[in-house]
């Protein structure tokens, strides 16, 4: 089976099968659900022309984010301060959990994220 990552979201269980689910009926979920999910791994990729319009946390994981192609500065929040993390046509970075991250668009890109799905936070950028 084919599938667009853009449109679709993979999510791993740790018992080693997997679901696939539209991203508009992914987040359709309550809360409840999504944080009720038993502990696997979200896949998903996005495509970014403007910056994100939200930071966001994952209390439960670490993130992996992978810049496919374009070029984005990361922000992750450390305390008072934030470090910046440039990606400019391919890269990674793994977002410690618990660190309130967002991204600021250099050039339009592709990014694939893998993280546990429950219990994210996001709050305006």
């Amino acid at each position: 089976m084919s599938l667009n990552p853009q449109q679709s979201y993979v999510y791993l269980a740790e018992d080693g099968s997997s679901q696939c689910f539209s991203a508009e009926t992914f987040w359709k979920q309550p809360p409840s659900e999504l944080d009720e999910a038993p502990g696997g791994w979200l896949i998903s990729e996005f495509a970014f022309t403007e910056d994100w319009p939200t930071w966001e946390m994952h209390p439960h994981a670490d993130e992996f984010v992978y810049l496919l192609s374009g070029a984005v500065e990361l922000h992750l929040e450390q305390g008072a301060s934030v470090r910046k993390i440039a990606l400019n046509g391919s890269g990674a970075v793994v977002v410690p959990r618990g660190v309130w991250h967002t991204a600021k668009v250099q050039a339009p890109s592709r990014m694939l994220h893998v993280t546990r799905g429950a219990g994210t936070e996001t709050r305006p950028a």
